[in-house]
């Protein structure tokens, strides 16, 4: 059944109407014709089961048969800390971070990103709008503006969160991905206990990952400083898109709903 994201305040009596965009991708890209059942979701796991009234470009009308609550999301709420990267690695990110569950994306500029500023958060919204279609996902991850390494450790994005933390475990913040980390991810999580690893389901889950040319050792050592494990992903130097996507798949199938 066709998927699409769209406010769920559009909706009177028992009709939604789709216009602009939503309904020129509905009847030109998914085919949707009269008679086709179609969800809507709302980005915040709200669905309507619907059936297509009436379509065409300018505007789709639908009857809601169900209204239901889909809960595909992962028990850990992974924030993923993404240096900035050039141009279709950051979307492959975006893309790829949703699909696996990822909470909440925050690009970081540090000292080695090659792009320090950026113009592409909407684009990056739009992908992980798509990319949440596309998986089944009824909730989109909210990806923020990019800020300075420095300045996210004394954000609201992080202060809060680490309060909740230190409720439930003391040490354990997050991670960092380091080339020159000697602890591996194995190792890491040997550091968890089960009742630890429930305290991530209302809490932060932090992975960062760095840009281009890696964290420098400064970075690195802040990082540790605010509580976050200096991590390895092996010998072999990955490219940061593949990092990311490797340790939030590896996060996932060792702590929340992989595997």
């Amino acid at each position: 059944m066709p998927r699409i994201y769209l406010p769920i305040t559009h909706t009177k009596e028992d009709r939604i109407l789709i216009t602009g965009e939503k309904s020129r991708y509905l009847t030109s890209v998914l085919r949707c014709r009269k008679g086709d059942e179609l969800t809507v979701f709302d980005g915040k796991g709200n669905c309507l089961k619907t059936k297509i009234l009436k379509a065409d470009k300018r505007e789709v009308t639908a009857e809601i048969l169900e209204k239901f609550f889909s809960d595909a999301e992962s028990p850990i709420r992974i924030l993923l800390a993404q240096g900035l990267l050039k141009s279709q690695k950051m979307d492959l990110v975006i893309q790829k971070a949703t699909e696996l569950g990822v909470k909440q994306i925050i690009p970081l500029i540090t000292e080695r990103s090659l792009v320090k500023e950026t113009g592409k958060v909407l684009r990056w919204r739009k992908i992980a709008e798509e990319a949440s279609r596309q998986c089944g996902r009824s909730v989109i991850p909210v990806v923020c503006e990019p800020m300075k390494f420095k300045i996210f450790f004394e954000s609201p994005l992080f202060r809060p969160e680490i309060e909740k933390v230190k409720q439930a475990l003391d040490e354990i913040k997050g991670f960092i991905f380091w080339e020159e980390g000697k602890l591996s991810l194995k190792e890491a999580m040997n550091k968890i206990s089960s009742s630890a690893t429930h305290a991530f389901t209302d809490s932060a889950l932090y992975l960062f990952i760095g840009p281009e040319g890696g964290f420098t050792r400064e970075e690195v050592l802040l990082a540790q400083e605010k509580g976050l494990i200096i991590i390895s992903l092996g010998k072999r130097i990955l490219r940061s898109e593949t990092a990311a996507i490797s340790a939030v798949t590896l996060v996932q199938f060792l702590l929340g709903d992989l595997g």
